[in-house]
């Protein structure tokens, strides 16, 4: 099954066995699998069995925990907050030592206070950070992009920002509980009243994120956020890649921002904007843009892959040259396939509630294993139709593939959200609608399914032989990571959960919407 083409890729993996877990999934490829070994096939949180620590989080944690340089970073909000003077609600990413779960700092973001939909209520900040070296970078509830020192402020401030008080300060002039009106426009935070918020700063402390840059999406990149940034960054040499969360505005039926990017990539070291893509996206997104970035090698060359909010999957050139001081530059395109060419390409919002028909949509990554693309996409959660599918694609070619590139597809619930993990030949992935599935990697054949207690939002991690994945209803399951369905254990959490869980150093990292476990065989190591 169009095995010819396999040997045209070479797929180089950076990820070394036992060592740190500096962004979500596999290396570039975001592959839901681990090399770690020695994980436990069961945990009690009642007894402690299998325990090493617990610490308790916000009351909405939709972002999977990274580990990295002996820290743990996670994003939750504010409701049981950390540090008396953040009071309300805010979004949040926590810092804890890896070894023992000590709380070490914490990054607080005002929400934005125009309209509920453009940073949800509670929401806390869902993305998820990614780590190389002392620096951590991630996008927060406010839609920016924030570089932070990994230390935080307890050795000091490094600059070269050092507005820390003013960022962590509310909008005095966008205090109070606004109602969602469909002409909300957004506040330019840098321009929002900055004498009257002078009055009122916060001093940040020792237990605070040390901020090196910061890039305003809103304000230089031109974007329309909706709910929240669920973002990832992909790092390649001096650039970051990612996407925006540009979506709909609070009516659900219109694109604010029509020409608003859904990737950019920033220079690493100074947050700089330096390019974009320009293929007419925002049109046509039904909701938001919420997939992540991966990159793999094809035919000796790297490519970035990038699922779209309007159900496109798109391959680009990384870019190279550094453009101009001033200028941004475009990415270029190689290919595009379209997961669902029969729907609906022009407004798409006409079909919003609409649970028949309609245009699909891509939460989940795109994810390479041995020379082959993995997509999962469909109908849209809320808004959308009931019909979703698993693809596996050959990530050649060029211009639109969608015909010939097409090598298996496998439908699944009504909805998707979960990001497949790739393994041994087999492919496990979640859905909306309770169920785990279990695929042959080669011809997409079914192999098993199993219906759970609650939906998964979250997708599986591949680890040790064994599937581990979470859900809305708060069970948490350990699968053998075998053709046959074979159930090793199932946890009641007492909370749902949205992360996908993480492993390191023979530790796995399990978050629900409360807490975050960390997980071992010898929990005393």
């Amino acid at each position: 099954m169009r095995r010819q083409f396999l040997a045209l890729f070479l797929l180089t993996v950076p990820a070394a066995q036992g060592g740190d877990q500096p962004q979500w999934g596999e290396a570039w490829t975001r592959n839901q699998v681990s090399k770690e070994r020695n994980l436990p096939a069961e945990f009690d949180p009642r007894s402690g069995k299998n325990v090493r620590w617990r610490a308790r989080l916000g009351t909405e944690t939709h972002s999977t925990p990274i580990i990295a340089g002996g820290r743990v970073y996670i994003g939750t909000n504010n409701r049981e907050p950390r540090d008396p003077k953040h009071q309300g609600d805010r979004g949040v990413i926590m810092c804890f030592r890896e070894s023992s779960g000590e709380w070490l700092w914490q990054l607080v973001v005002p929400k934005r206070a125009e309209d509920p939909y453009f940073d949800w209520p509670h929401c806390g900040i869902p993305s998820s950070v990614t780590v190389e070296g002392n620096r951590v970078y991630t996008t927060t509830n406010r839609g920016e992009v924030l570089c932070l020192d990994a230390g935080g402020l307890s050795d000091g401030n490094e600059g070269p920002f050092r507005d820390e008080g003013w960022h962590m300060t509310p909008d005095p002039g966008l205090a109070g509980n606004p109602s969602p009106v469909a002409g909300a426009e957004i506040q330019p935070r840098r321009r929002a009243n900055p004498a009257a918020k002078s009055a009122h700063l916060l001093q940040p402390g020792p237990t605070d994120a040390d901020i090196v840059w910061v890039f305003d999406m809103i304000e230089d990149a031109g974007i329309w956020p909706h709910d929240g940034a669920h973002s990832s960054i992909l790092i390649r040499g001096n650039h970051l890649y990612l996407n925006t969360a540009t979506g709909v505005d609070n009516t659900h039926k219109r694109i604010r921002t029509p020409d608003a990017p859904s990737l950019i990539v920033l220079d690493k070291r100074t947050g700089r904007y330096l390019a974009r893509e320009r293929e007419g996206i925002a049109p046509s997104i039904f909701h938001n843009t919420w997939s992540a970035p991966a990159m793999a090698r094809i035919g000796g060359r790297d490519r970035i892959l990038f699922c779209g909010g309007n159900g496109i999957v798109y391959a680009f050139e990384p870019l190279d040259r550094e453009p101009v001081p001033g200028e941004v530059a475009t990415l270029k395109k190689l290919w595009q396939f379209d997961i669902d060419p029969t729907a609906p390409k022009t407004e798409v919002h006409r079909f919003n509630q609409n649970r028949s028909e309609g245009p699909s949509t891509i939460f989940a990554m795109p994810v390479i294993h041995q020379g082959r693309l993995y997509v999962a996409g469909g109908g849209d959660t809320w808004w959308g139709k009931n019909e979703s599918w698993l693809f596996c694609i050959d990530p050649s070619g060029s211009g639109d593939v969608t015909r010939q590139n097409l090598i298996w597809r496998a439908p699944l619930g009504y909805h998707v959200m979960s990001t497949p993990a790739v393994a041994e030949g087999l492919v496990f992935i979640a859905d909306t609608t309770r169920t785990v599935h279990c695929f042959d990697a080669e011809t997409g054949a079914p192999l098993w399914k199993h219906e759970a207690k609650g939906d998964f939002w979250g997708s599986p991690l591949v680890a040790d032989g064994k599937v581990y994945i979470g859900s809305r209803r708060g069970d948490f399951w350990i699968f053998k990571a075998s053709r046959d369905k074979e159930i090793l254990s199932q946890i009641d959490l007492g909370a749902p959960m949205s992360a996908t869980p993480t492993a390191a150093r023979g530790t796995l990292y399990v978050a629900t919407m409360f807490e975050l476990f960390a997980v071992a065989k010898d929990p005393k190591k």
